[in-house]
């Protein structure tokens, strides 16, 4: 079991290493290499205490072993130049097993600087492993730590993922598996593992032997090649099958098929493509294609496969992308099991999901499995701290359901017949734009969007020939901001006849980055990351259209096939695929009235909300002071984000980004005693101001009411009356209305200081009036403010009413929340069709 001392050697290692070399990659490997090489001494040391000899340092080695690197008379230019040599040589030593040259193969030592270098291995040196589980916990805690590989599109598989993985595939102690981009070989050691306890971990030693010579992975990096060999041998593989081999390009082992394949193989491909050999059967320069038929296509008769895939395997329509969909759907296809967006945090935010085959089974289905993964048992932030309610065994229960003929359609789980699939060509594989038109009751008419409206791209102007003032011979330009924002910043471009224009009750949508927010009002040229989606049917109104894309029911459609990237995107060519219930025009005008009334009384609402702030009119007469002289104010610090037993404590802990003019009762993480005790922070009492100090945005100089007990960080200032002559909800008010005059103070410091710091918000001039007249003021603003909440019920109300009206037309039922709402009246008349 690893235990933190271990966990901080390997920190001090990395620490130690980052300044020669700065990518956390090059750290683990020389970490794994210094760590081989003190465990080959220690297994050298134990041989010669039972009585045998030295097997790794002997012969010509001798002089290359701990003792002889640590002697007194070696300088740190002499240890470097020892070790150097050895590990260079150590692939040609005679005296160790072939496995061991193999993870020296092509080793080295990347910097030169002696003393790093000692510090380095003195820091290995207080290793101690003659056993090689306990160099596996260590090494399993240095993967752990392994940063992402983006560039190259890899990230680290989480380990909860890899056995949800092999779980679904379920391999048997005679099958043949392969990873073909097998990383740390994370993949095999879950399938090992997973084929021991499904046998009671009660394999004869013939069996064992067997088992593993199953087992083979390649990898086309070196590196990878020599982390997956150490990970396996820690793992009882005395010989492991793992080999540096281009899986995409070269092709002698193109004629070795398995009976289970599973992989994550990288998403990226080079610039200009990667550069395969002809036997594929998709033509394709995109690894991600290849990689999929490439293990569709060396899965045996009856074979078995698990793949993770970016979300363009799953819907992009180019040709490639169609051909191997196409080719997966007839032969080897059984499910597709969708993940949550955030499930490779902290490296990326890539949207991921798994595609199941079975060769045999998906031949006798006419149906395909779509499993919808929200929660896998950790959140979505950074840290993917553990929570309840994850899906992953229940989803294993309906797969195996399905493939024994027993499924039946559950909340996360539906099936779609094959010729559905098939019927536009494109065999898209997102699962939920199948769903929702089997789930659609409505009395009225499904038709396509590509049906019923024509699509218009916008006109791409250079900024130099944008103006800021109209002029003749221009006309209006509509950016995304002009909908999306309250800007001022009008744009003017020169008249053209090549020029798209729209009228203002145009439908606009924005293609690129907010996706699928629609826009209208404005008359004039739009932008080419827009588009116009004008109706060509009579009995199709534009406001009624506008309205739909403002539905929930479009917003999910977005999510579900909007490419996700750094920079979101959706195409005309997948919005054509929309469907929506179309009623007759009467009823669409009905609809449209209703909601404009119910959209006016929410602007109202909004007006109050959005304009409203406490404001204090102060009496010459009252005393004005400085905040130290009547509050305290301290501020805390983060315990290290490295050390996992300071974290997911029961001690809230509160950032910046909880602040924001509010009463705190909970908090986003937690800390625990030992975070607290060995850190900066500290507990702050309930009835606290806190105040953010730092952020760019909004968020520096806003103010809270702590309502419970917890600990903050040091962007946060904690603020408390120290003498009783100023009540918390006073001074509250009073900061509130101090925003704006506390971010002007900051802002004035420029550069790099202009965060809040506790000088300038003690120095903050404030009012004390009588505690009379400061509970006086407090009851008066509680009115107002009861005010100012019964307008935000109102928009929650009107909002909700808004979806009801649309709800009703693809036929949902209200919700227990929503009928909560249902206290406005309703229209005098139900929908008609005529």
């Amino acid at each position: 079991m690893l235990d933190t001392q271990t966990k901080k050697r390997i920190d001090d290692c990395r620490d130690i290493l980052v300044g020669k070399l700065p990518d956390p990659k090059a750290q683990i490997e020389q970490i794994t290499i210094g760590l081989i090489y003190k465990f080959m001494d220690d297994m050298d040391k134990e041989a010669i205490e039972l009585g045998g000899s030295a097997k790794f340092f002997s012969g010509d080695y001798v002089k290359y072993s701990w003792d002889a690197l640590f002697d007194t008379k070696v300088t740190a230019a002499e240890m470097l130049k020892l070790y150097s040599e050895a590990i260079e040589s150590m692939e040609k030593n005679p005296n160790i097993p072939q496995l061991f040259r193999d993870i020296f193969n092509n080793a080295y030592l990347p910097y030169r600087d002696p003393e790093t270098l000692k510090l380095f291995l003195k820091t290995i040196g207080e290793f101690e492993y003659t056993h090689s589980e306990k160099l596996g916990d260590a090494f399993e805690y240095l993967l752990s730590v392994m940063g992402s590989q983006g560039d190259a599109g890899q990230f680290r598989t989480p380990r909860h993922i890899i056995d949800f993985l092999v779980a679904m595939v379920d391999p048997k102690k005679t099958d043949t598996i392969l990873d073909p981009a097998c990383g740390t070989a994370g993949f095999l050691i879950s399938a090992f593992k997973h084929i021991k306890a499904q046998n009671h971990n009660k394999l004869t030693p013939d069996e064992q032997k067997r088992l593993i010579q199953n087992f083979v992975g390649y990898d086309i990096s070196p590196d990878m090649v020599r982390l997956s060999l150490v990970n396996l041998y820690l793992h009882g593989f005395a010989n492991p099958h793992i080999s540096e081999y281009d899986t995409l390009s070269s092709e002698e082992r193109w004629n070795d098929n398995y009976d289970v394949v599973l992989a994550n193989p990288p998403f990226m491909s080079p610039k200009g493509g990667i550069r395969p050999h002809k036997k594929f059967t998709i033509k394709s320069n995109r690894s991600e294609v290849l990689f999929v038929d490439y293990i569709a296509e060396h899965l045996n008769p009856k074979g078995r496969a698990g793949i993770i895939v970016p979300e363009g395997v799953i819907f992009q329509s180019g040709t490639a992308y169609k051909d191997l969909r196409k080719m997966l759907v007839d032969n080897y296809l059984y499910a597709v099991v969708s993940l949550p967006a955030g499930v490779f945090n902290p490296y990326s935010g890539v949207k991921t999901s798994i595609l199941l085959m079975d060769a045999a089974f998906a031949k006798t289905s006419n149906e395909i499995l779509f499993v919808k993964i929200d929660n896998d048992g950790f959140n979505l932030g950074a840290q993917r701290t553990a929570v309840k309610g994850g899906q992953l065994t229940e989803a294993i229960e309906l797969l195996n359901q399905f493939k024994n003929g027993e499924f039946s359609e559950s909340k996360i789980a539906h099936s779609v017949l094959k010729t559905e699939i098939c019927s536009n060509g494109e065999y898209n594989l997102s699962g939920e734009r199948y769903k929702a038109l089997t789930e659609c009751n409505t009395e009225f008419a499904i038709v396509e969007l590509g049906d019923v409206a024509k699509f218009q791209q916008g006109t791409q102007v250079p900024k130099e020939d944008q103006l800021t003032n109209e002029s003749d011979g221009y006309e209006r330009f509509i950016r995304i901001v002009d909908y999306t924002q309250k800007n001022d910043d009008i744009r003017y471009i020169p008249i053209k006849e090549s020029n798209t224009r729209c009228n203002k009750d145009d439908v606009i949508m924005v293609r690129y980055g907010e996706v699928g927010f629609v826009g209208k009002g404005i008359r004039g040229v739009f932008a080419n990351n827009l588009f116009s989606i004008t109706p060509i049917l009579e009995n199709l109104s534009k406001d009624f259209l506008f309205q739909v894309f403002k539905s929930v029911q479009f917003k999910s459609f977005v999510d579900r096939v909007v490419l996700k990237s750094s920079m979101p995107a959706i195409s005309h060519k997948v919005l054509k695929d929309f469907k929506f219930p179309l009623p007759p025009l009467s009823v669409q005008e009905e609809i449209v009235a209703e909601i404009e009334s119910y959209q006016k009384i929410i602007d109202g609402a909004k007006m109050v909300v959005e304009n409203y702030k406490p404001k204090i009119d102060i009496d010459s007469d009252w005393e004005m002071v400085d905040l130290q002289e009547v509050c305290n104010v301290t501020s805390g610090g983060t315990p290290d984000r490295k050390n996992d037993s300071y974290w997911n404590g029961n001690i809230p802990y509160v950032k910046t980004g909880e602040i924001y003019f509010n009463k705190i009762a909970s908090a986003e993480e937690f800390i625990t005693e030992e975070g607290l005790k060995n850190s900066s922070t500290r507990l702050i009492s309930p009835g606290t101001i806190l105040m953010a100090m730092y952020g760019q945005g909004v968020t520096r100089g806003r103010v809270a009411i702590l309502e419970i007990e917890a600990a903050i960080n040091q962007a946060v200032a904690a603020i408390s009356s120290k003498n009783g002559k100023i009540t918390t909800e006073f001074l509250f008010y009073q900061l509130q209305g101090l925003y704006e005059y506390l971010r002007m103070i900051s802002d004035a410091r420029g550069g790099n200081q202009s965060n809040l710091n506790a000088k300038l918000i003690k120095e903050l001039k404030i009012v004390v009036p009588s505690l009379e007249i400061q509970n006086k003021i407090v009851s008066q603003i509680g009115k107002e403010l009861e005010l100012v909440n019964a307008n935000k019920h109102m928009i929650e109300i009107f909002e909700q009413k808004i979806k009801d009206r649309i709800a009703k037309v693809w036929g949902e039922e209200k919700t227990e929340k929503e009928q909560e709402f249902d206290m406005a009246a309703e229209p005098e008349t139900e929908y008609k069709t005529n």
